[in-house]
């Protein structure tokens, strides 16, 4: 009976203990300051949640006496917190979901022009580092970027990290690729090499993409968009993971970071290592690669914070770079023709390629920020980068290992490669043998007597111009720069100003990788000297290695020089529900070209300058708790690269390179409740003012130059970006992009005889001519389903349209001719991908993460781009109705990656 008494008296304090009890409070918006109607607030680890009235208000029934609430709202960062029994919890601020990215760091985001949601008047998409974590797995970094409007990233020839992006149409030498606050595109042509960022996909905390003229106060390239990647920086929390994915094609990735925390005396440091290695989905195109970060901060006082940040990532991958036609995949692809490759082979029973990459770029970055009074602060960031690599290519007389001015259907049949094989491959040990088969030396220096020495094309003496060899050509450099903005909050005012600076010196040159075969290699590359010179000296083709810069060079060696002094100032005006910005910045970019083998009597070229610069700026208006719109307008002007001002691989000037004009102009709309975000998007951009040569056929064996100028491209078009959570468990998100992207006239030029006398004039085609290269139609729908706790799946539908060829039209006889058949369309196509994870929770933060992803469900056959224009005859040979002379890229077929991660 006592036990009885005791039982039930357990279980009456039991029931007390856990008996309800109330829970109220309000949601705000911490930016806007009003409140959150909608939100979704849960209890931890239950299913009981309850949402939020029209003025933020909620009240929940809670049987614990301790727990957490989890707040979320559609677009804003989730945010928990502690109850310890019933009462009211007050006002719970949600952050907006672009302010993630800001809170990453522990300082710096004084350099990093972040968008803000309902303030900042510009059309803007944000990718969070869980987003990143959980779906990029072994795809490009670029494709992430796929599910939001006017993108189309593609894996290109399908090496690891040979990927690229287009945004409303323009390419990447024309979007403003920014890393911590820092343009990181090439100084020289303009272009992202992402190779070379093989490990953003390991540090990244979040990208922010914002399209047409962008938030930057630099003066950068941002005529289709800036692409705002922020990585991992000295977090203020201690913790790490350890995690790994295998792929396709024998794809392994590890990882690893730890950070320490802010100690109690202002100090806290990251570090993060990872490696990678597969053989890739296109045959012969194996690689490897290591990632690293360090990052080290320090907050002496509440006024100073300093940080630290070394990363970067060492790579080497074979590539796929011979243009193939279709019906050369087909002929010689065998059943999974979109794998084939025709730049390697085997030699000595191992995978051998001419075409592989290899590089390493770390960067070095220190970050101050001091707020020197509660109105006045100024943010600095100093940084180096080191690049050292390049890409190695075939070098001799090979016209028997690749075709010429034909395809490789086409050159096989008519007996012009008998360094392949059957299906197509370089047979090298072939190469080596012909190498070796050579006639000995026979020259003045007797050190080489009777060796077997190859040339490019020098063929006396005993020295052999019809071999093969692997060279490497070499793209170093050195860049530094600095980036201080000042800030200065007065009342509904921000006034701001910076200073921009930068110092690139790239070094050019190409050295020996391998002789297969050979003895020695004879040079006349240098002509400087009298003769040719004998060399013997190989560089690995690797990272890890010497890269040969202060060694034996061939073919060609120059140096170029960038400078770049910026100023820019802005003003910001935000009050109730209106906020206005005005951008202005102006820049003064200098060129010098030196070259050593090709300039005797001028190897220092003159110095050239340019001068540039925006005027940008727009509003926003929040008409109410749920809706604004907004307006921005902005005008470039963008001096020319590197290579245009010195176009001819020589050190004179052109003086007839020209700025080139942007003119923008933008209107947008967004909605938010609890259940649905929507943004519209109207834009107009045109490029003008470009300027191109090209030879043109004067009759009678005579040929003269055009010189075009005034090229135009008008680039409209319209977004719309959804997300909704229409119950807790689902989220969906959405968008369609419409562009109508094409050449606004045609145009004439004068066209000149090789004396310079005015012959003529010729007229390029162009009006209405859709611009090619990038999809004009795409659309993504996906969602995102917790099954049961922990446990989740999602989906996700692309529709690409509208994609047409990528053609030059300094190359491209068709619009020399009107009532041409303008750019070739490809055929649309859909891709459906699919992932699940599961998330084992321990103690604390301490879990365990799994992650499955299939990319390209159905395995569906797709051409992703097309290097020719080539339209239909009535005798040709289609393929989903093109021309299977066509030269084209196609996407992968089915990829999976399998991921675990253990977070402590």
């Amino acid at each position: 009976m006592n036990k009885m008494y005791f039982f039930l008296a357990a279980l009456f304090f039991t029931a007390v203990s856990f008996s309800q009890g109330t829970i109220t409070g309000t949601v705000v918006d911490a930016e806007a300051g009003g409140p959150l109607p909608g939100a979704n607030v849960l209890v931890q680890g239950t299913s009981n949640g309850v949402a939020t009235d029209f003025d933020g208000n909620f009240t929940i029934e809670v049987w614990q006496n301790s727990g957490t609430l989890v707040v979320s709202y559609l677009g804003f960062i989730v945010k928990n917190v502690k109850f310890s029994g019933p009462g009211n919890v007050g006002s719970i601020s949600l952050e907006p979901n672009a302010e993630a990215l800001e809170g990453v760091v522990i300082v710096g985001s004084g350099v990093i022009d972040l968008a803000k949601e309902r303030e900042t008047p510009v059309a803007v998409s944000t990718i969070t580092a869980k987003q990143i974590q959980e779906k990029i797995g072994n795809q490009e970094f670029p494709e992430i970027l796929n599910s939001t409007p006017s993108v189309y990233a593609t894996k290109e020839g399908g090496g690891y990290g040979d990927s690229r992006i287009n945004v409303r149409g323009f390419d990447q030498r024309n979007i403003a690729i920014i890393v911590n606050g820092q343009p990181v595109n090439d100084m020289e042509n303009g272009w992202v090499y992402w190779s070379n960022w093989q490990g953003l996909s390991d540090v990244a905390s979040g990208i922010q993409i914002q399209r047409g003229l962008g938030a930057s106060k630099l003066a950068v390239p941002s005529v289709g968009g800036t692409i705002n990647i922020v990585t991992k920086s000295t977090d203020k929390l201690e913790g790490g993971f350890v995690g790994g994915i295998v792929g396709n094609d024998a794809y392994i990735k590890t990882v690893a970071a730890y950070d320490t925390g802010l100690s109690d005396n202002g100090w806290a440091a990251s570090v993060l290592l990872g490696r990678w290695s597969g053989d890739g989905y296109a045959d012969g195109t194996k690689g490897e690669g290591y990632s690293y970060l360090f990052s080290l901060g320090y907050k002496p006082s509440d006024s100073h914070a300093f940080n630290f940040t070394f990363t970067g990532a060492a790579q080497w991958h074979n590539q796929r770079s011979q243009n193939l036609s279709i019906r050369d995949y087909l002929n010689f692809g065998g059943d999974d023709f979109r794998r084939f490759n025709a730049d390697w082979g085997n030699l000595n029973g191992e995978e051998y390629s001419f075409r592989r990459n290899f590089y390493n770029k770390p960067i070095g970055t220190l970050n101050w920020d001091w707020n020197i009074n509660d109105n006045l602060s100024l943010s600095t960031a100093i940084y180096g980068s080191w690049g050292r690599g390049g890409g190695t290519g075939s070098r001799g007389r090979n016209f028997g290992i690749y075709p010429f001015r034909k395809d490789l259907t086409q050159a096989i049949d008519d007996g012009d490669l008998p360094y392949r094989t059957s299906n197509g491959l370089i047979d090298f040990d072939a190469v080596v043998a012909n190498n070796k088969a050579g006639t000995p030396y026979t020259g003045g220096n007797s050190n080489y007597t009777g060796d077997i020495i190859g040339s490019n094309g020098y063929n006396q003496d005993g020295v052999n111009s019809n071999i093969a060899i692997r060279r490497s050509s070499m793209n170093s450099h050195n860049w530094f720069g600095a980036i201080s903005n000042l800030k200065y909050e007065l009342g509904d005012w921000t006034l701001g100003g910076g200073l921009d600076l930068r110092g690139y010196k790239g070094y050019h040159y190409r050295v020996l990788n391998d002789l297969l075969g050979l003895d020695a290699y004879y040079s006349t590359g240098n002509k400087n000297l009298d003769t040719g010179v004998i060399q013997t000296e190989t560089i690995e083709a690797t990272p890890f290695k010497d890269m040969g810069m202060g060694g034996a060079k061939i073919d060609y060696y120059n140096i170029g020089e960038v400078n770049w002094l910026g100023v820019n100032g802005i003003a910001e005006y935000r009050r109730d529900n209106l906020s206005g910005v005005l951008q202005a910045g102006l820049s003064d970019q200098s060129y010098r070209r030196i070259d050593y083998f090709d300039q005797p009597q001028n190897v220092t070229s003159d110095k050239a300058h340019k001068k540039g610069g925006y005027v940008k700026g727009g509003g926003n208006y929040n008409l109410d708790e749920r809706q604004n719109v907004f307006f921005n307008i902005g005008y470039i002007s963008r001096q020319p690269i590197f290579d245009a001002i010195y176009p001819n691989f020589a050190n004179d000037v052109n003086d007839n390179a020209e700025n080139e004009n942007i003119f923008s102009v933008e209107l947008g709309y967004g909605f938010r409740s609890a259940f649905i975000n929507a943004h519209v998007n109207l834009y107009s951009t045109s490029w003008g003012n470009r300027f191109i040569s090209r030879g043109v056929d004067l009759g009678a064996g005579v040929e003269g130059t055009a010189n075009y100028s005034g090229i135009e491209q008008l680039h409209n078009g319209i977004e719309i970006e959804l997300t909704s959570r229409p119950i807790q468990d689902l989220r969906l998100n959405g968008m369609l992009s419409v562009g109508d992207w094409k050449y606004k006239d045609n145009i004439e030029a004068s066209v000149f005889d090789d004396n310079q006398n005015l012959v003529g004039t010729s007229t390029l085609y162009l009006e209405d001519v859709k611009v090619g290269d990038a999809a004009q139609l795409t659309a993504n729908l996906g969602a995102d389903y917790t099954v049961i706790e922990n446990l989740s799946v999602n989906a996700n539908w692309r529709y690409v349209g509208n994609l047409y060829a990528d053609f030059d039209i300094a190359n491209d006889d068709n619009f020399l001719t009107p009532n041409n058949p303008g750019a070739l369309k490809l055929p649309n196509y859909n891709l459906f991908d699919l992932g699940a994870g599961y998330n084992l929770g321990f103690k604390n933060t301490t879990n365990l993460d799994f992650r499955l992803n299939v990319n390209n469900v159905f395995n569906t056959k797709y051409i992703a781009e097309s290097n020719t224009n080539i339209h239909a005859a009535t005798d040709s040979v289609l393929y989903d109705g093109i021309d299977d002379q066509n030269e084209v890229w196609f996407g992968f077929g089915t990829t999976w990656n399998l991921g675990i991660r253990y977070n402590f």
